[in-house]
C-alpha cells in the first residue's frame, strides 16, 4: 500500500487542515494519509481526523521511540525545545518503518497542487525522490567551513544531491537497525561536525541519504527548464487559476509555505489582516469544508515581513517611537 505522510501537532493545526483539504481535492478522498505526532499535543488533530476516514495517526510507539533514541544519539542538541522550534521534526523518519511500502512525505505547511503519480512512478526506479532547489544553497544543510566536509562528500555531490526535507518520496525499510547503527558510528566518529547547526532534522536526513548512497532523483535538476516549476512561496511570480498555482504555464506539484510561521497563520485565521504570499490560496484550502468560518478582515493590511522579520530601519523607528 502507498500513501501520504505528514508531521504535525496542534501548533500547526490550521496548516494541517489546509494540507488535508488540498490532498482531498487534488489526490482524492481515498488516498491514505498518516500523521506522525510531532509531540503529545495532538488533541485538536485527533478530533479533526475522526471526521476523515482516510487519515490516521501513527501509533507505533516502539518505532517512535527508536527514532527518538536515534536523534538523541545523532544530534542531541536538536532536541532542545528552548533552542529549536523543530525539536520533534525527526519523527518523520518513522515513515521508513511504515505503514506504507512507498510514501510521499509532505510538511504540514505544504499544499498539494497536482497529481503525485509521477513521484510514485519514479520510486519504481529510485529509492528517494525530491522536487526542490535546496541544492543551490548547501549552507542550510552542511557546515561549508568544516574541513572534514570534503573528506566525507565530494564537492560535486554537495552541489547536486542536497534537498529540502519538506517534500520527498521514499520507501519502507531503507534505514534498518544495522544501517542506523552504522550511521551513528560515523556521526559519533566526527561526521556530526559537518552538519549545519541551525536546523532540525534536514541536515541529518541529507547526511543519511547521501552517506548510504541511496539511489536518489531530483525533478528540479532533471526536468527540462521549460517544464520544471518552483515550489516555494518565496517565488512571487506564480499565477493562480481555479485555486491552483502555475509557474510560467506549468502546474506546480506542491507549494511550500516555508518561512511563514505557525503563529502568524494562527493570527490570520483569528482575523488579523496580515498578508503573506499566496494567502488567498491558503485560506481557500484551510476553510474549504467550513467557508462560513473564513475570517473577514476589517483592519488595514499588514505585510508579514513587518510582523515576522522587521529590517534594521523598522527596528530603529520602533525604538525611537518607544523612546518618544
Amino acid at each position: 500500500m502507498n500513501g501520504i505522510c505528514t508531521l504535525a501537532n496542534d501548533t500547526v493545526y490550521d496548516q494541517l487542515i489546509a494540507l488535508l483539504n488540498s490532498i482531498e481535492v487534488i489526490l482524492g478522498s481515498n488516498i491514505p494519509v498518516c500523521i506522525y505526532p510531532f509531540d503529545d499535543q495532538v488533541q485538536q488533530i485527533q478530533a479533526e481526523i475522526a471526521k476523515r476516514p482516510n487519515v490516521f495517526m501513527y501509533e507505533d510507539i516502539a518505532s517512535i521511540q527508536r527514532w527518538d533514541e536515534f536523534m538523541q544519539a545523532a544530534a542531541p542538541e536538536r532536541l532542545n525545545r528552548q533552542k529549536f522550534r523543530l525539536y520533534g521534526a525527526h519523527r518523520r523518519f518513522c515513515a521508513f518503518d511504515g505503514p506504507f511500502e512507498m510514501f510521499i512525505y509532505m510538511d504540514a505547511d505544504t499544499l498539494a497542487m497536482n497529481s503525485l503519480d509521477t513521484v510514485f512512478d519514479k520510486l519504481d526506479e529510485s529509492d528517494f525522490v525530491v522536487y526542490d532547489f535546496q541544492f543551490t544553497d548547501p549552507t542550510k544543510v552542511y557546515n561549508l567551513l568544516c574541513p572534514k566536509l570534503l573528506e566525507v562528500f565530494e564537492q560535486e555531490r554537495i552541489n547536486s544531491e542536497i534537498f529540502c526535507s519538506g517534500f520527498y518520496g521514499s520507501k519502507q525499510g531503507l534505514f534498518d537497525g544495522d544501517t542506523r547503527e552504522w550511521l551513528l558510528s560515523q556521526l559519533q566518529s566526527g561526521d556530526a561536525e559537518i552538519l549545519y547547526a541551525g536546523a532540525g532534522e534536514q541536515p541529518l536526513l541529507n547526511y543519511m541519504v547521501m552517506n548510504t548512497r541511496i539511489n536518489s532523483y531530483n525533478f528540479a535538476r532533471c526536468l527540462p527548464d521549460n517544464v520544471k516549476t518552483g515550489c516555494s512561496v518565496t517565488s512571487q511570480h506564480f499565477q493562480m487559476r481555479d485555486n491552483i498555482l502555475y509557474d510560467k504555464g506549468n502546474r506546480l506539484t506542491y507549494i511550500h509555505y516555508i518561512g511563514v510561521q505557525p503563529d502568524l497563520i494562527r493570527r490570520v485565521c483569528a482575523g488579523e489582516n496580515i498578508e503573506f504570499p499566496y494567502r488567498d490560496l491558503f485560506l481557500h484550502y484551510r476553510y474549504l469544508r467550513e467557508p462560513e468560518k473564513r475570517p473577514i478582515f476589517r483592519e488595514p493590511l499588514i505585510s508579514y515581513t513587518d510582523v515576522s522579520a522587521p529590517n534594521l530601519l523598522q527596528r530603529v523607528l520602533r525604538r525611537l517611537r518607544i523612546n518618544l
